[in-house]
């Protein structure tokens, strides 16, 4: 399993939201491009990073992203306010290995499957789910289609991965949360990457062990000391199987 530490980054801060509440951050005060090379020396594969400007329609976080893009010694996974196709070839021309999409992929799915043919394993769909529905447009709005019915739509597409957010997961039980993600992994064959559920170490040993779930993003919990990242990283490691001893 693939432990993404996650920055999420509001008017050049290290944030944390509440549900996805733009106007409520918990303000880390830590320096982000620090704070992501110091991920990548931990052995961190890959960083997931979210312009939370990007969402609102602003690009004050533009010059960050780039500086996190250029010395994190790492790949970098970046989402937020994906809404055309010259935005995905820029963030992609600067280096980036990995773009999320989530409201564009509603709204314009045929550009988005076209993009993943354009460059496979490169594009990672977002499913975020309140009370069962899809949500989009930065959880503010209901989205048409069903989480199954959307994740099925894109089964032909090279994605990179699905990342799926349980919204409740600030005021639901992490065994919920977790059957809703599965059950969505079980709707589709790419690999599902789960947010918003790590809060400890014992956390990460659990979701390990859930059939699909093949990743998870580590935000909140590192910047509040709740998980170290090393270890999480050697707890993600597949146990050695188990070797018959001959005499």
């Amino acid at each position: 399993m693939i432990i993404y530490p996650t920055i999420e980054l509001q008017k050049g801060k290290c944030v944390s939201l509440q549900r996805g509440r733009l106007e409520e951050p918990s303000i880390w005060h830590v320096d982000p491009v620090a704070a992501a090379q110091k991920f990548s020396d931990d052995g961190a594969q890959w960083i997931h990073v979210t312009d939370l400007d990007a969402v609102a329609g602003s690009y004050d976080s533009e010059s960050i992203v780039e500086e996190i893009v250029r010395s994190a010694g790492t790949s970098i996974q970046l989402g937020g306010g994906f809404r055309s196709r010259d935005r995905i070839e820029q963030w992609i021309d600067k280096g980036v290995g990995r773009i999320v999409i989530g409201t564009l992929a509603s709204q314009d799915p045929t550009l988005v499957m076209e993009m993943a043919q354009r460059y496979p394993d490169q594009i990672v769909l977002a499913v975020d789910v309140y009370q069962g529905k899809m949500m989009t447009d930065g959880w503010r709005q209901t989205g048409a289609m069903e989480p199954t019915d959307f994740v099925k739509a894109y089964e032909a597409s090279p994605l990179a991965g699905i990342i799926v957010t349980d919204i409740d997961a600030d005021i639901g039980d992490q065994d919920a949360q977790l059957g809703l993600i599965s059950g969505i992994a079980e709707a589709t064959h790419h690999p599902v990457i789960a947010r918003g559920t790590v809060r400890s170490a014992d956390d990460v040993s659990r979701i390990k062990y859930v059939s699909k779930i093949s990743g998870t993003l580590v935000g909140r919990a590192l910047f509040s000391k709740d998980v170290d990242l090393v270890e999480a990283l050697e707890l993600a490691q597949p146990m050695p199987e188990p070797k018959a001893e001959f005499q």
